[in-house]
């Protein structure tokens, strides 16, 4: 959008002398909060917000606010708020504060709307958010707010809203109108497709999409022309995924039908559930319905439902008595993922591990603490008890390893600790959740000293997260105190503290050798060319004598935005390095940052599916991956002198880096080498 430097009026759509008078006002307003001191700008800010709102009301105002993101911000229009910091903010929320009946709370979030509108339309570059992540949060926002699209605004609205009712109708059609209105059904669709590749634990935000998406399907007022083509599927998955429930009558009524079905009806009930469970990874409220009820009836009819291979068949009819406790106890319809969750831990076969079976026993008869319940009943509500809702996340956690997600917390090592637990010791995570779910505290051991939670002052989080699965709401707030307690130990030492923090908090599998490319002290990079020999050395089959991966190691990244400019520190695991379908060696890493499709950018796209991925996997070419890859660890007993690698393959890598994370990170003697780079070590 093109504007006039002087008044920020947008050149399209044209501006009424109404309008134009009000937008006069609005930049005088702008201006005097701009230029008032930051203890005095809380009095501006009203005359700032009532002139925006009465902009919103007319033709073009949105536009013209758009046009205005930059400034309204840089004056302090967010300041102090909690859309101050937009990497932050959830989608979900969006709802409540679009329906408030407060004017302020409206207009608020509509300018934080049109602020990330400028931001995903390139028209204005900011510093905490990328304009990937803008389209990306808008898109998830239009999703659950659908109705705003095509509806009028309710009785309800109308009596508690009045007029305000009228802007959020305003600001989405002006959002859809910018970013395209006539695919946005698809758009949206196309977005929960690749959210369901990565096979997320957490699936509530896309159930919410896909019930809006539903809720305009069936709405015979609202036309969607060819979009939506593509939702069916979706739709069938959640509300009728089988002959017997596609009308979606209801579970009381689908459950009177299974009672007169023969069993060649409940073997197709059966199929149908299991293929639409395996297609999406979602699960429907009638799937419990009928696993519950085959409990009455034949194991391979229950095994049919659950959609297993010939293992996970064995492992249900090993451990019969125990799967049958866990559907009864943890499978409700409140509770519905837990069947997908009780399907894939039965398909990796880890209740053949000795003390898997027998601590799973133990979490079915677990006492809660008043705290647990109370975190669980705050989170969830009480649909179904604290115990079988935990029960769904330690099934679910179990199942999907890597579809741990940190939420909107700075809680990344800690979700990375549950995801490599899980996925490979699966008797210790059941630990964890046992001591965190019923003693209220967890103890683990830095160097011999044992460390309690309860004991620990804080941690990273400055406050408990409650956007997360079940297992996570319990168990991270302890690993969160445990985490930073092992780093003050570590305050007095030269380096980084994750080399002796990382081996002490995840596993003794996590490797003691340990290598960082950038100075602590400096911020500077240091020894960069060392640095990747040996991470070439350690981790490329290659150059490592063709020796897979064994145990996920804990490493860390620079993230950067789509721009390549540097975001922060991220911890991640690398699960394993192989060639791809197109004879690329990528390496495969898990992300626990809820969402791994990320373009970090100078044509580093991380990829979560059609490059030999698994569900929740990330990948990345290895030369892309060691451009970002600060912090790794590494067995030192292992083959240790220096990988020969090609002097171009090293000179691309440092190239991505001096491009994105690394710019202002080049110490003055690398820069003035006359090869551009540092010789290695001998």
């Amino acid at each position: 959008m093109t504007t006039n430097r002087h008044t920020h009026e947008p050149s399209q759509p044209a501006v009424d002398d109404k309008l134009r008078g009000l937008l006069v006002y609005l930049d005088e307003a702008i201006a005097m909060l701009g230029d008032a001191r930051e203890f005095a700008k809380p009095g501006k800010l009203p005359r700032v917000l009532d002139t925006a709102r009465r902009v919103l009301f007319q033709p073009g105002g949105t536009a013209a606010l758009e046009s205005r993101a930059r400034a309204l911000e840089e004056a302090g229009v967010f300041l102090g708020s909690d859309w101050a910091m937009p990497q932050y903010l959830l989608p979900s929320l969006t709802t409540y504060a679009l329906k408030s009946p407060d004017a302020n709370t409206v207009v608020i979030e509509a300018l934080s709307e049109l602020r990330l509108l400028a931001v995903a339309k390139g028209d204005y570059p900011h510093a905490l958010v990328s304009a990937e992540q803008a389209h990306h949060y808008l898109t998830q926002v239009m999703a659950l707010n659908l109705w705003l699209l095509f509806s009028t605004p309710s009785e309800a609205e109308r009596e508690t809203q009045g007029r305000l009712a009228k802007i959020p109708r305003q600001l989405f059609h002006h959002l859809a109108e910018r970013i395209g209105y006539e695919h946005i059904i698809d758009k949206l669709i196309e977005e929960i497709w690749r959210i369901l590749q990565q096979r997320p634990i957490q699936v509530d935000s896309v159930k919410q999409m896909i019930t809006q998406i539903a809720l305009c399907q069936a709405n015979p007022a609202i036309d969607l022309g060819i979009s939506g083509q593509g939702a069916d599927r979706l739709v069938s998955s959640l509300f009728g995924p089988t002959w017997a429930c596609r009308e979606d009558p209801g579970v009381e009524i689908y459950r009177d039908r299974l009672m007169s079905m023969d069993n060649s009806a409940l073997q197709g009930e059966a199929t149908g559930f299991a293929r639409a469970m395996h297609d999406t990874g979602l699960v429907s409220a009638y799937h419990p319905v009928l696993l519950r009820h085959l409990l009455e009836h034949n194991d391979h009819l229950l095994a049919e439902a659950l959609g297993l291979s010939s293992t996970g068949r064995d492992c249900l009819l090993c451990y019969r008595e125990l799967a049958h406790a866990l559907i009864r106890s943890a499978v409700h319809p409140a509770t519905p993922q837990a069947v997908y969750g009780l399907s894939l831990m039965l398909e990796r076969g880890i209740l053949y591990q000795p003390p898997v079976a027998p601590a799973m026993w133990r979490q079915l008869g677990l006492p809660l603490s008043e705290w647990s319940q109370e975190r669980l009943k705050l989170a969830f509500g009480d649909a179904v008890s604290p115990r079988a809702r935990l029960l769904e996340g330690v099934l679910c956690m179990l199942g999907q390893p890597l579809g741990v997600g940190q939420g909107n917390n700075p809680t990344c090592q800690s979700a990375r600790a549950l995801s490599m637990w899980a996925y490979n010791d699966p008797d210790y995570l059941l630990q964890m959740v046992a001591w965190a779910a019923r003693d209220d505290d967890i103890i683990m051991h830095f160097e011999g000293m044992p460390l309690s939670s309860m004991a620990s002052v804080s941690g990273v989080a400055t406050s408990l997260p409650t956007d997360l699965d079940p297992v996570s709401l319990i168990v991270v707030p302890h690993l969160d105190r445990i985490y930073a307690e092992m780093g003050r130990r570590c305050m007095d030492r030269e380096g980084d503290p994750h080399r002796w923090v990382n081996p002490e908090f995840h596993g003794w599998w996590a490797g003691r050798g340990f290598r960082i490319n950038v100075d602590v002290a400096t911020g500077q990079l240091h020894d960069l060319d060392a640095f990747l020999r040996h991470f070439y050395a350690s981790y490329h089959p290659y150059y490592n004598g063709n020796q897979p991966l064994i145990h996920p190691q804990p490493a860390g990244i620079a993230v950067t935005d789509s721009a390549a400019r540097f975001i922060g520190w991220h911890a991640i695991s690398i699960l394993r390095v192989s060639l791809d379908p197109s004879e690329v060696m990528r390496i495969y890493f898990f992300n626990p940052n809820n969402d791994s499709g990320q373009d970090w950018g100078d044509g580093v796209q991380v990829s979560t599916a059609g490059n030999g991925e698994r569900f929740g996997e990330a990948s990345l070419p290895f030369e892309q991956f060691a451009s970002r890859l600060y912090i790794f660890h590494y067995d030192p007993l292992e083959r240790g002198e220096l990988a020969y690698v090609a002097q171009e393959e090293l000179d691309r890598v440092t190239g991505y880096i001096h491009r994105s994370w690394g710019a202002d990170r080049v110490p003055a003697v690398e820069l003035q080498a006359d090869s551009g780079h540092l010789k290695p070590e001998a």
